[in-house]
């Protein structure tokens, strides 16, 4: 595969964009009283919508599987990462709620160590307790007060990490575009379950909220999967960050959010460490595996 680290750049920092944009309107989303439950469905409605005919394109062998329980771990637990990171945006600050998702390649050596018996490189375990320390550092001026929020944001890398490490084991045979529209598939059916009990009267401006979340998430997913086609999977995963710069930018323009020391340190310890984490050695996989981020697995 060649690379192009230019044209990868220009994707990834799009995606961010889309990502942070996803958030913002995740958050106005709650800010008008909408529920995560309706709100998970939507984005999981407009993703399956977007990607349906795409996948079209390429005939219905595209759509074809014999990995389904996979795809079904994999939604499970992309959609538990998908309502921990909702929650987490409509209560702190948007670039932490982000950061504490894109915090998933700390938990995944570990969880992969367990379920997959794939032993982590020897620097890689001190490194992912750093950004872990990193993690804490975010969540601890809260947790003091007892904060739910910043335990879910945390919950949401965990469970993030646990998607990914479900997708590790089908992405042998499954593309990148199958993969994303089975766990929008997947997740509108499991997400339309507790509709009918959440559902609410919609106007034009809530409407208009859950189209742009939907969209913007869906986007970011695509733009995300240029960019890893273009360049190794690791720089791509470095650049990726870029989402929680774009959100704590939008995040001061639009709430006037700002990040206290504490959080800017632990932000730095986190990126860090993930970055390093994406530059370490992995099992060899084969070409056609799809692209394994906090993205992928449920925002």
């Amino acid at each position: 595969m060649s690379t192009d680290l230019r044209r990868a750049a220009l994707h990834v920092t799009s995606a961010g964009a889309a990502f942070a944009l996803m958030g913002a309107f995740a958050k106005t989303a709650a800010q008008l009283g909408l529920s995560n439950v309706l709100l998970v469905f939507a984005r999981n409605l407009i993703s399956v919508l977007v990607l349906a005919p795409l996948l079209l394109r390429a005939g219905s062998d595209a759509f074809r599987t014999q990995r389904f329980g996979g795809h079904l771990w994999r939604a499970g637990f992309g959609l538990l990462g998908m309502y921990t990171l909702y929650y987490a945006i409509s209560h702190l600050t948007l670039a932490e709620a982000l950061l504490l998702n894109y915090s998933s390649p700390l938990f995944i050596p570990f969880i992969a160590w367990l379920v997959l018996r794939e032993r982590p490189p020897a620097l890689l375990i001190p490194a992912s307790l750093l950004g872990l320390a990193g993690v804490a550092l975010i969540v601890k001026p809260a947790a003091l007060g007892l904060s739910l929020a910043s335990l879910v944001g945390a919950a949401s890398g965990v469970f993030a990490a646990c998607a990914m490490v479900s997708l590790r084991r089908i992405s042998d045979t499954e593309p990148p575009m199958r993969v994303v529209f089975y766990f929008g598939a997947v997740g509108l059916v499991i997400s339309a379950i507790p509709l009918y009990w959440h559902w609410q009267p919609l106007g034009w401006r809530e409407l208009g909220v859950l189209l742009g979340t939907g969209l913007f998430a869906t986007l970011g997913q695509l733009q995300l999967t240029r960019a890893y086609a273009c360049a190794p999977a690791a720089r791509v995963g470095a650049m990726g960050y870029s989402a929680v710069l774009f959100a704590g930018l939008l995040g001061w323009l639009i709430w006037g959010e700002t990040p206290d020391g504490w959080s800017l340190l632990g932000a730095v310890l986190v990126i860090g460490t993930c970055v390093l984490a994406g530059w370490q050695p992995a099992p060899r996989a084969p070409a056609n595996r799809a692209p394994i981020s906090p993205e992928d697995a449920g925002s």
